[in-house]
């Protein structure tokens, strides 16, 4: 028996509306089995995972080979699991699931996402490009001198050298090595990412610590000396407001360092820390098995001391307090926060954050890191609740970017288009248009290594990986790779995001090879200038920023779709295999236009014609 025609979640003609349910809302559910099955009952049932409760919902019969009914959301954000019980004419039952008709344990497996959609999502965050910078790696002024800073810092004379990779005589990995880039630096280079049309400038931790990545947080209540002075970061968040740009700094709150002002195990602070003393004003933020040095740590690394963070002098401090870290930066002028590993963040510590921000800046916008579908996700036990509508906005959408490099490098179209209509049916629609679309960020390595790497090639080692550079072929096909998921990137719902030199051309395998310095004056300037049309034309083209998707064509290497928004109409035609691709396309109107290009398209009979050369792609307006 075929399941293929009784029911299909993302047919409107079966289930209405498309996607996840606004809590108290009402959802139709429409059934056509085939006649010849002779079901006489069909009835919907629903668990309710974290009110854990069963529902049940009989369906109407208003004709033949038809059953329908309405479900009423929970009033409360929820994960629904539903299937359906059908009776035939002869008293026999059949339970029909995901994976078509089977058992009953197995039938309540597909999704409904409740969510709260009293709270306003900012619109600004996925309408816009967003530019990720390593602030110690993007741009310089001087050679700045280490001596009283936290941490024995090594800085490099040279910009152009190489990040230290390997460890040191301990087998330590250390992340000492500094080249200096600066928040005057970034300052200096506005009108660069003004000429990107770029609208969020996302840094890595800016605040003082340690290491150069930073996530070993020192003091989060000041800028790294290297980077600058808080004045620094006030004029540098002006001045990129006055260019339609705003900042989003990276919240890392589930450790610091153990060289923090908090813990400081090497005494560099004068106030006791946790790991001098028991009576330190910090103590009770770690959970030591013996004290001083056996304490829980990020994943065991000792210079990642946990915080606890239900302690109520924690949660003050972060998030509550009238001079918060959280309510301060904002005050300060950043516009977002972007909270490393949520996963290790409790449900109520995200939801004061936001609430915490709303109250202070009502359009400011909370971005959480979540490397997987974020509506379902199961974290130490626990089923999350991040974008329920009262946690984040958005996530780091992760599942976008490996979607995208299956298909880019051989795998089907197919395949993209499913992923990501499961992550658009799973997600609310606020939080599917807030996705930080990303193609490589400081965690991955660089899209042009992954897209034009030779195989066969020998990377075994860290060094062979160090030393490695594309061929002038490797790097002519990855430059093509790349000209293709960057459209990708600027025609798709959510903010496309640049790792910085992405646009440059940089090369590297993971961190912190991934982390050099940003090619200044040696930028690949046709690649660069084709990032920039990208971003005229996302910035003109309200389709692509706020537009539904409608998928056209994909199989294979190709993949065509269309974003609409009212009138306006945009459709990217991508073409990622190794032979031509011909399409025929429906189009309103007379002609069409390249946007890339400015080559022109007659219509005939309502359809565009095209022929694809591998490797390439347009986006038709």
């Amino acid at each position: 028996m075929s399941a293929a025609y009784v029911f299909d979640p993302r047919d409107t003609r079966y289930k209405s509306p498309f996607g996840a349910a606004a809590c108290g809302s009402s959802v139709t559910f429409t059934l056509r089995p085939a006649v010849q099955d002779q079901f006489v009952s069909c009835t919907l049932l629903a668990w309710h995972e974290f009110a854990y409760r069963a529902e049940e919902v009989p369906l109407s019969a208003p004709g033949p080979g038809i059953f329908t009914g309405t479900f009423t959301a929970p009033a409360q954000p929820e994960l629904v699991w539903y299937g359906f019980r059908f009776t035939r004419s002869d008293g026999q039952t059949l339970w029909l699931g995901k994976n078509g008709f089977g058992q009953q344990q197995e039938m309540l497996s597909w999704q409904l996402t409740v969510y709260d959609d009293s709270a306003v999502t900012p619109q600004w965050f996925g309408s816009g490009v967003t530019y990720q910078i390593f602030p110690d790696r993007f741009c310089r002024l001087s050679v700045p001198d280490p001596a009283g800073m936290v941490g024995e810092r090594v800085v490099h004379q040279g910009w152009e050298e190489q990040p230290v990779y390997r460890p040191n005589a301990h087998g330590e990995i250390v992340n000492n090595d500094f080249f200096g880039g600066s928040l005057q630096g970034i300052r200096s280079k506005l009108d660069y990412l003004q000429s990107l049309s770029v609208t969020t400038l996302y840094l890595c931790p800016i605040f003082e610590a340690a290491s150069n990545h930073r996530y070993d947080t020192s003091d989060y209540m000041a800028i790294d000396p290297m980077l600058g002075t808080e004045e620094d970061f006030r004029q540098l968040c002006r001045d990129a407001e006055a260019r339609g740009i705003r900042i989003m700094l990276d919240g890392v709150f589930n450790h610091t360092g153990s060289n923090s002002r908090y813990f400081n195990a090497k005494g560099f602070y004068p106030q006791p820390g946790a790991a001098q003393s028991p009576d330190s004003p910090y103590a009770s933020w770690y959970h030591f098995q013996h004290w001083p040095d056996r304490y829980d740590a990020w994943w065991g690394v000792s210079t990642l001391p946990a915080v606890d963070e239900s302690n109520p002098d924690y949660r003050r401090f972060i998030i509550t307090g009238q001079d918060s870290v959280v309510r301060h930066w904002l005050r300060c002028g950043a516009s977002a926060w972007r909270l490393d590993v949520a996963d290790e963040l409790p449900d109520d510590f995200i939801a004061d954050i936001r609430r915490v921000m709303q109250e202070e800046k009502p359009d400011s916008f909370l971005l959480g890191e979540v490397w997987e579908d974020g509506s379902n996700k199961i974290a130490y036990s626990r089923r999350r609740q991040y974008l329920l509508g009262r946690e984040t906005h958005g996530l780091m959408n992760y599942p976008f970017r490996n979607a995208a490099l299956a298909w880019l490098t051989g795998g089907d179209a197919a395949a993209f288009r499913e992923s990501m209509e499961t992550i658009r049916e799973n997600y609310p629609p606020k939080a599917f248009y807030s996705a930080l679309n990303i193609l490589g960020t400081h965690d991955t390595p660089r899209i042009l290594t992954l897209l034009g790497v030779e195989p066969g090639t020998p990377l075994d080692t860290k060094d062979q990986r160090a030393h490695y550079r594309l061929s002038p072929a490797g790097r002519q096909r990855g430059l093509a790779k790349l000209h293709l998921a960057a459209m990708l990137a600027y025609c798709f719902p959510g903010s496309p995001t640049v790792f910085y030199g992405d646009e440059a051309g940089m090369e590297g395998f993971e961190d912190p090879l991934n982390r050099g310095t940003y090619p200044w004056g040696r930028e690949d300037g046709s690649l660069l200038e084709f990032y920039r049309q990208l971003g005229a034309v996302r910035k003109g083209r309200p389709s692509l920023q706020q537009g539904d998707i409608t998928y056209l064509y994909a199989q294979g290497g190709g993949l065509v779709f269309r974003r609409q928004l009212q009138e306006e109409i945009t459709v990217a035609a991508l073409n990622a295999g190794d032979t031509p691709l011909d399409l025929q396309l429906p189009w309103q109107g007379s002609r069409a236009r390249d946007a890339l290009s400015g080559q022109e398209f007659w219509v005939q009979d309502g359809l565009i014609h095209l022929r694809l050369p591998p490797c390439s792609g347009m986006i038709l307006i």
